[in-house]
């Protein structure tokens, strides 16, 4: 910026850019802020699931142990399974233009073609596998949800450096040296009014 020829509209417009980069920089720096608080927000529901998960999947390895020793592993690959009657379900918002999303996994099994060997632990193996299913859909929504706001968070933080640390410094100083240039011009030209007066005057 230091070819720019010093005049007192382009120090006008470069604080006008001074002005509207320092608004930016508050802006994203809030940015950041609210960003951090709803992946902190985020990540708590995130262990919660998980939490959930743990009991859930430990029903479904009993239920599995279960059953495979009332059917035995080939006799358990066989037996019928249950059409099911399952959606995804996904409630969408967004947060300082981050897509986010709720998921869920709505419906129930239906039902299934008459077994050869019924059996109800079969039939609970079945049952704890499709709660395993369903909380995990809700865990991969809260997943993604967590890598969007880092993606977004990062971004942004990458752009509040950029303005704090390259933009605002190098609109500084040009608006520096263009103002020391004015005050010196300034002063030159007082310098040679005063010269001419003092010319003029000594001529009469």
């Amino acid at each position: 910026m230091t070819d720019l020829t010093p005049t007192r509209s382009l120090a006008i417009q470069l604080q006008d850019e001074r002005r509207t980069m320092r608004e930016g920089y508050a802006f994203l720096d809030e940015k950041c802020v609210l960003l951090a608080g709803e992946m902190l927000r985020e990540l708590r529901a995130y262990q919660a699931l998980v939490r959930e998960l743990a009991p859930l999947q430990a029903a479904a390895r009993a239920a599995l142990q279960s059953a495979v020793a009332r059917h035995g592993l080939d006799g358990l690959q066989v037996y019928p399974a249950a059409p099911g009657r399952y959606a995804l379900r996904f409630e969408r918002r967004a947060l300082l233009g981050v897509a986010m999303l709720d998921a869920r996994l709505d419906g129930e099994a239906g039902t299934a073609p008459p077994a050869v060997m019924p059996s109800p632990e079969a039939e609970a193996c079945r049952a704890a596998h499709a709660h395993v299913a369903a909380q995990l859909v809700r865990i991969a929504a809260s997943s993604a949800n967590l890598a969007r706001l880092y993606a977004e968070y990062r971004k942004t933080v990458r752009r509040v450096r950029a303005l704090q640390d390259v933009l605002l410094p190098e609109i500084e100083s040009a608006l520096a040296e263009i103002e020391t240039s004015l005050e010196e011009l300034e002063q030159d030209e007082f310098g040679f009014l005063r010269r001419a007066v003092r010319a003029a005057q000594s001529s009469v």
